[in-house]
């Protein structure tokens, strides 16, 4: 008997082990997150970050492949000829006519040019396009970084409140449940009706099944954060516990359009397409390239490769050193028409820029406007919680005293609760409006910072 006891001691103490083992495990595997790390592992892994990083990248192959066009061009040529059928040519000397072959049944040619621009318009346009490609992309690379960060933040919140309902929910039901406890007892001594006990009943399993729904939204919330941050959709994450504190200050400052990512990445956009109509106007300009080479070569009668002289094969060098200057006269129009299509590429542009602008700016009016709305029904709903609060309690208490009804207990319970989801969801309104403000102003990376 002793043995069995000893034994069940084991047993037991084993148990509560790995129940300390898996909570140890479940514990680590949980990973707390704030808004500042969430946008910093947004940066580091969502795609769209990655892709800007790749443009950018390949900008600066852009650039070296434009400084390539400045700089010698070096190739080496070689060849190797059999002429099986020579042609023959009637000559004429002091009256007699002689018919002679023109060459010989092999030849071989190696030769080395260097080329060098010397002018060429399309070459330094080229140059001074590809670093502004580089630039173009650097600012794409900030406006793709800025919609994450909004993306990741309205997440953030949105899981933020969604908690916050479902804890308001989780502290209904308990009180709901007290309630439905305490009627049960009376109801077992004779000192309550049963209906009393039923629709308590029907109460609680009402909040029961809300409690269910607010469980299944904030895990479909949670997922779409982690979807933005760029981490497995099975990692288990945990809100860093803060308050959402109103930032009426934010209404003050004022907005330069021109500090938006999206406004410069048309004007960036826009300096392309000059530097495209200046590469197309650079066709009418001459070019002037300097052309040295210098080849070694070998015509005969045999296999030149392992042949010389005395085997009738004649080894011999050359060099040439040229200018080339390529002047254009008429092209047909067609220079003429390419540049006026990169003109109106350029207004085309200039329109969008104007329509962007006008966009910003109406955003940035709308943003201030439901910021200043927000705060009103943040103070509403604050101040409405606490007045649904103070009824519960004295409709309560008036129970106890039979001074209320149950309906009206439950009435004032379903008040609370809805209050107190009224003020969270005016929280999640105003930090949507705050993180749209804080994107017309052109501020969304300040929300990387504590």
């Amino acid at each position: 008997m002793n043995r069995k006891l000893v034994t069940a001691k084991k047993l037991k103490i084993g148990i509560a082990a790995a129940f300390m083992i898996f909570g140890s495990t479940s514990a680590f595997a949980q990973q707390q997150v704030s808004l500042q790390e969430a946008i910093k592992q947004a940066l580091q892994n969502k795609a769209e970050a990655k892709k800007a990083a790749l443009q950018i990248k390949k900008a600066e192959y852009k650039i070296a492949e434009a400084r390539a066009g400045a700089l010698p061009q070096i190739n080496i040529t070689s060849g190797l000829t059999y002429n099986p059928v020579i042609q023959e040519s009637l000559l004429e000397f002091g009256g007699e006519r002689i018919i002679a072959k023109l060459g010989q049944p092999w030849q071989t040619t190696t030769t080395a040019q260097v080329q060098q621009a010397i002018f060429d318009q399309r070459v330094f346009t080229g140059l001074k396009a590809a670093k502004s490609t580089r630039e173009f992309y650097v600012l794409n690379a900030q406006l793709t970084n800025e919609q994450l960060i909004e993306n990741v933040a309205t997440a953030y919140y949105q899981v933020f409140v969604q908690e916050e309902n479902l804890e308001t929910v989780n502290q209904s039901y308990a009180n709901t449940e007290k309630v439905r406890n305490v009627i049960k007892s009376l109801v077992d001594n004779g000192l309550a009706k049963k209906i009393d006990l039923d629709r308590t009943n029907v109460q609680l399993t009402n909040i029961g099944s809300n409690k269910q729904t607010l469980i299944n939204s904030v895990e479909l919330s949670k997922n779409s954060l982690k979807f933005y941050m760029g981490i497995p959709i099975e990692t288990d994450i945990v809100l860093e516990e803060k308050s959402i504190e109103p930032k009426p200050e934010l209404l003050a400052s004022n907005v330069d359009l021109n500090n938006r990512s999206e406004v410069k990445v048309l004007q960036k956009n826009r300096e392309l397409l000059v530097y495209n109509k200046k590469a197309t106007e650079a066709y009418l300009y001459p070019t002037v390239n300097l052309v040295a080479n210098y080849g070694w070569g070998a015509t005969g009668a045999k296999f030149p490769l392992t042949n010389g002289l005395q085997n009738g094969v004649l080894w011999s060098d050359f060099s040439a050193i040229g200018l080339n200057i390529n002047i254009p006269i008429f092209t047909g129009g067609a220079t003429k028409s390419k540049i006026a299509q990169a003109q109106i590429d350029i207004d085309d542009l200039d329109l969008d820029i104007e329509n962007t602008e006008l966009q910003l700016s109406l955003d940035h009016k709308n943003a201030i406007t439901n910021m200043e709305n927000s705060l009103i029904n943040i103070e509403s709903m604050k101040n409405n919680v606490g007045l649904a609060e103070k009824v519960q309690k004295d409709t309560q208490a008036n129970y106890q005293y039979g001074l209320a009804t149950l309906t009206e207990v439950l009435d004032t319970e379903n008040a609370l609760t809805q209050a107190k989801q009224n003020y969270a969801n005016a929280l999640l309104d105003y930090k949507q409006a705050e993180i749209k403000l804080i994107k017309a102003k052109g501020e969304l990376n300040t929300l990387q910072n504590p």
